[in-house]
This record gives structure tokens, sequence and C-alpha cells, in this order.
């Protein structure tokens, strides 16, 4: 049932970035990330009421406890950190090829180590060296076929942004393993899916003030999609890891197999440039990914 589960989420996980993909494509960054945020909103709304009306009950697998206000300022911490990755990469996605921005964000188990053993003095076992090295050596190998695109570091800014907005997603990992020991998962998800649109609201207000005749909006049906599909994704893979007999390390792996999703989305319907290399590297990326977790 947990394998079930976690192809799942591998799966909703990887039509989630096709549909960032499709509605940033020629289309203002800013309501992109807002509408869809606020589908996520819209879902946990009655789940809150219900739960504070005692409707659901605690043992109720969607019911929302209390915070205290403590908790409440360590959702909001999550919920900024979580935007600012999302920020970065909603940009590096409008501008930059899914071939390029899929495998590069597939790295980030990479990066939640390395802080891991910055921070927490975690022990690396030889087959997760072997792993970290690996996944480094085809992220590199990332930049070589980014120069044949005319997309380098040194003259493309959105190159950069897809790198912060995945260290962003790596702090926010090693800030999961913090708060959730302290907090309940759905809390979790319902608060922050509340918090984003608060911090959102008046950063949509201003940019749209400021460029809304330079950045044009159109809405897509699949903008609230994201959203919805985030949700979903999210929930199954929080139900596998709460199966008695499901193995952390393999949820892992087959969830960072989700890129394979909008890779070959973005070879077929989008039509871009050296697939076949992008593949090996990704192939390269995928299998220190799967070292660094089973190690």
């Amino acid at each position: 049932m947990w394998l079930i589960l976690t192809l799942g989420s591998a799966f909703f996980l990887g039509f989630y970035d096709i549909l960032k993909k499709v509605s940033l494509r020629e289309n203002a960054v800013w309501p992109v990330l807002f509408f869809g945020a606020l589908t996520s909103t819209l879902i946990f709304i009655p789940l809150l009421i219900l739960s504070e009306q005692g409707v659901l009950q605690a043992g109720d697998m969607v019911y929302v406890p209390r915070l205290t206000p403590r908790e409440h300022w360590m959702v909001l911490l999550k919920t900024s950190i979580v935007l600012t990755s999302w920020v970065f990469n909603y940009f590096a996605l409008k501008h930059l090829p899914l071939t390029i921005v899929a495998p590069i964000r597939a790295t980030g188990p990479l990066w939640t180590l390395i802080g891991a053993i910055i921070i927490f003095g975690e022990q690396l076992s030889g087959l997760r060296w072997l792993g970290l090295l690996l996944t480094l050596f085809f992220f590199f190998r990332f930049s070589t076929v980014g120069k044949l695109e005319g997309l380098s570091f040194r003259n493309n800014k959105w190159m950069w942004f897809v790198i912060i907005g995945t260290l962003a997603g790596a702090v926010s990992g090693l800030y999961d393993k913090h708060i959730l020991r302290q907090i309940d998962r759905v809390a979790v998800q319902a608060w922050f899916s509340f918090y984003q649109v608060i911090l959102l609201l008046p950063i949509l207000w201003f940019v749209r003030r400021k460029r809304a005749a330079r950045d044009r909006f159109y809405w897509r049906w699949s903008i609230p999609l994201i959203g919805l599909f985030l949700v979903v994704a999210d929930f199954l893979y929080f139900y596998a890891l709460s199966e008695p007999e499901s193995l952390i390390s393999v949820v892992s792996a087959l969830r960072r197999a989700s890129v394979i999703v909008p890779f070959v989305f973005g070879a077929l319907m989008f039509g871009e440039q050296n697939v076949k290399r992008k593949a090996i590297y990704l192939a390269g990326i995928m299998v220190g990914i799967v070292l660094l977790l089973l190690g």
C-alpha cells in the first residue's frame, strides 16, 4: 500500500511542476504563485473550521489540532523559507527549459545532506560519500549543457535563481526535520497554506500596482491545479510515511523520481534541446540521490 501511495505522490509532484511551467509561460509570476497558493488555502479552511467546531476529532486523518503562539511562529518561519524557494524557482521556471530546471531541483537532497553535515554533524557512510560525489559531478555537468543553449551562470541570472531556489528548498527540508518533531503534520500543512496567502497578498498588491501594465496576467485553469496537485502529493507522501511497514529511504527515493515526469514532458511537448545529454546527466543525478537516500 505504501508503495502505491508513494508512486501516487511522485506522479502528482511531477505534474505539479508541469502545471507550473504551463501556467507561467508568457505570464506574470506573482499572480500565478498567489492563486496557486490560494487553492491550497481553500482546501484547508474547511478542515480548520470543522476541527475547531469539533466535527473532526483527534485521531481523524485530516484533523487539525490547535497550535500554541510559539508553534504558529514556527510555521510562519517555515512559510517564509518555502516562499523564498518558490519565488526563485517560479521565476527560473518561467525563463528556463524544464529539462534544465527539473534536474537541478532534483539535487535538493544533496544540499540538505550537506547542511545536515554542517549543522547536525551527521556522519556519512561510504555509499553516501559516493552518492554525494556522483550527484555533484553530474550537477556541474549540467552547466556545460546550459552553455550549449546560451545559458550560463555568467550571463543568465535565471540559472542563479534556480540554484538559490533549490538551496532555499534544502533549508526548508532541514527545518522540516525540526518542526515536524514538535508539531502535527496536518496542522503544519493547514497553517502553512493559510500563512502563504497572508504573506503573498501585500506583495502581490504592491507588485501589480507597479508592474501590471508591463507584466500581463492571463488566467489559466492550470493555475488552481498547482495548489491542488501539491496538496495531494504531500498528503499521499505523509500517508505513506505513516504506514508501519514503509521504508523512508525507499519512499524518499521514489518521490524524487517525480523529476522524470516534467523532464519527459519538456522534451516531448516543448521540444527542448540536448535532451539525450541531459537525460544521461539526469540519470547520473538520480543514481547519486538514490545512493544518498539508501546509504
